[in-house]
């Protein structure tokens, strides 16, 4: 068997994370299957997933980030020295990864029950990171650490309900609780509490029995905790089934179950109990938003009035807000008088859907083809909507995560679907996504864009009405033929394919390569420009940033008039994307 850790430390943080993403992709279509509550949307296992996995990401990414340093801090050395020094830091703290892991979740948290997810790991990362500079801690660790996860959670809903998620994580703290001994004990005690918790949410939450689920969101956390006990033991643990005869789909009776199936009431006569009433709300809103404590206080006030399941968590000036509501402009301006809300989400619980009617929806008919891509800032998200695309937003410093690719095909809803993942770094990701949903049978081409700019050039010739082939050519074919470059400011002092740059210097990229380094934002821009367009070109765009200078474009608009015959110039504004001006020559 392999080596698993005796007590919790930053590699057990690690594993623990990649064992639930898997359960969690094991268990989705399963979890997905049983949702009726709050809304049956059928969405609860792809949210949990998608939310994992962004932890998943941020964890992997302090490891990734202090191998860099170690190795930096090794080569230094030696050179120093003339010797590789021995020893050297291990890995990052447990308090690093325990904030990562909630950062990650944080920002990913994906509905109701991925957002009551985050709040749970915040509150196990809170007591984590204040062991103080003990690398891991033991099983009394674990026990606090699962009870002020449960605490803070349900303080994070408005109006808490029984027989939901936060039921079974409580039983899990109180189980742990009761458990003497060390991470693995308490892991055990934790899971078997929340297992038998998940068997009895149907008799507290009327909704569950009749439909004859358990709670999804309460399922989702349970696969969590198995995957806290495999950390520890390096065994997976025996899988929860009801203990009414159920099968692992998570449905109750003593019939045969049909995995996957939504199960509904026997008496079609009467309305279907796993819908809320006509007069629930029409929208759910999500968004992160960067406030102060008085002003979220005030914001839960404010949307507790607007509507229901609302869910506010996080705190230290970044929070995940999560609501339903009839009037989604007012659920955003409410985000907006409290501070700055960003990755907004709304989605509308259409009349005659599930939401409303406890009725499965007709299948809606596929489209033939579609495009999906990665847009950097909301100006360009605009664009790329206008232009037909599905877009996925991508922050800076933020990348998206294969399944929010994958979430944005099934979006889509096509049979074939061109992806764009306009980013050199999200090749791998995409990669991934594409290769996940070709497995649900939609036909993927994935187009190599490494900026926004290259796909605005392939979305400028997509032809839905040709063959895909010859789609998928002209659009890669127009996407080659673009240069891209972008200009953006150093953060700190480093080595450049163009010399050292400073902190503060301002950088001038062309086809992701340091080419220009400069002090001032206008002048560096029209060097890289005139590079680009000494080659030749027939087309300039330029897409703005937030920051970059108002005349800029102008500026640049008027030299390329003047010192470019037959160059046309078109002007985007990107919003918050990151570098100062993206740039593409056609």
């Amino acid at each position: 068997m392999a080596q698993v850790p005796q007590t919790f430390d930053a590699p057990a943080v690690r594993t623990w994370c990649g064992l639930a993403l898997r359960a969690l992709g094991r268990a989705r279509e399963e979890i997905d299957a049983i949702n009726v509550y709050p809304v049956a949307d059928g969405d609860t296992g792809t949210n949990l997933y998608l939310t994992v996995e962004s932890a998943v990401a941020a964890v992997e990414a302090v490891f990734a980030a202090h191998d860099v340093g170690a190795a930096d801090r090794s080569s230094t050395a030696a050179g120093a020295a003339g010797t590789f020094p021995g020893g050297g830091p291990a890995g990052p703290s447990l308090a690093d990864a325990a904030r990562a892991m909630a950062h990650g979740a944080l920002i990913g948290a994906r509905g109701n029950s991925g957002t009551i997810l985050a709040q749970l790991l915040r509150g196990m990362s809170q007591v984590l990171a204040a062991c103080g500079e003990s690398d891991h801690t033991d099983g009394q660790g674990l026990r606090l650490a699962l009870r002020h996860a449960a605490d803070s959670a349900r303080q994070a809903v408005a109006h808490p309900v029984e027989g939901t998620v936060l039921s079974v994580a409580a039983a899990a703290a109180d189980a742990a609780t009761g458990a003497e001994g060390d991470c693995a004990t308490v892991a055990r005690a934790a899971y078997e509490g929340a297992r038998a918790a998940l068997a009895a949410t149907p008799g507290q939450l009327p909704v569950l029995e009749r439909a004859g689920v358990v709670d999804a969101g309460g399922r989702g956390l349970v696969a969590v905790l198995a995957a806290l006990v495999e950390t520890f033991t390096g065994e997976t643990p025996a899988a929860w089934a009801s203990p009414a005869g159920a099968g692992a789909d998570g449905t109750r009776g003593g019939g045969p179950t049909v995995p996957h199936a939504r199960v509904r009431p026997a008496d079609q006569d009467e309305p279907a109990s796993c819908a809320p009433s006509a007069s629930s709300p029409a929208y759910e809103v999500i968004y992160l938003l960067e406030a102060g404590d008085a002003a979220v206080a005030r914001l839960r006030d404010r949307l507790d009035a607007l509507g229901d399941s609302l869910v506010v968590v996080g705190g230290d000036g970044l929070w995940n807000v999560h609501v339903h509501v009839d009037d989604a402009g007012a659920a955003v301006e409410a985000g907006v008088e409290a501070g700055r809300p960003y990755r907004i989400r709304i989605t509308h619980f259409g009349a005659g859907d599930v939401h409303t009617t406890g009725a499965e929806r007709p299948p809606r008919e596929r489209a033939q083809r579609a495009v999906v891509a990665v847009v950097p800032g909301e100006g360009l998200a605009a664009l790329y909507t206008e232009a037909g695309a599905t877009t996925v937003l991508a922050r800076p410093g933020e990348p998206p995560a294969s399944g929010e690719l994958v979430e944005a095909v099934r979006r889509a809803h096509a049979r074939e679907v061109v992806l764009l993942p306009n980013d050199a770094e999200l090749r791998h990701t995409a990669a991934a996504a594409a290769e996940q949903a070709r497995g649900e049978g939609v036909r993927v081409a994935l187009i190599p864009t490494r900026s926004a700019v290259q796909g605005i050039a392939a979305l400028a010739v997509h032809e839905p009405e040709r063959r895909f082939d010859e789609d998928v050519v002209a659009m890669t074919s127009a996407a080659g033929a673009t240069r891209h470059a972008e200009v953006t400011v150093a953060e700190r002092r480093s080595w450049t394919t163009a010399g050292i740059c400073q902190a503060g210097d301002v950088l001038g990229l062309i086809d992701g390569d340091v080419a220009v380094i400069g002090s001032d934002v206008r002048a560096t821009a029209e060097t890289v420009l005139d590079r680009m367009l000494a080659a030749g070109g027939e087309m300039v765009t330029l897409v703005l940033g937030d920051e970059a200078p108002k005349s800029i474009a102008a500026a640049l608009e008027a030299r390329v008039r003047e010192s470019y015959l037959a160059v046309d110039t078109v002007v985007y504004q990107g919003g918050r994307q990151g570098p100062l001006l993206l740039i593409g020559v056609e």
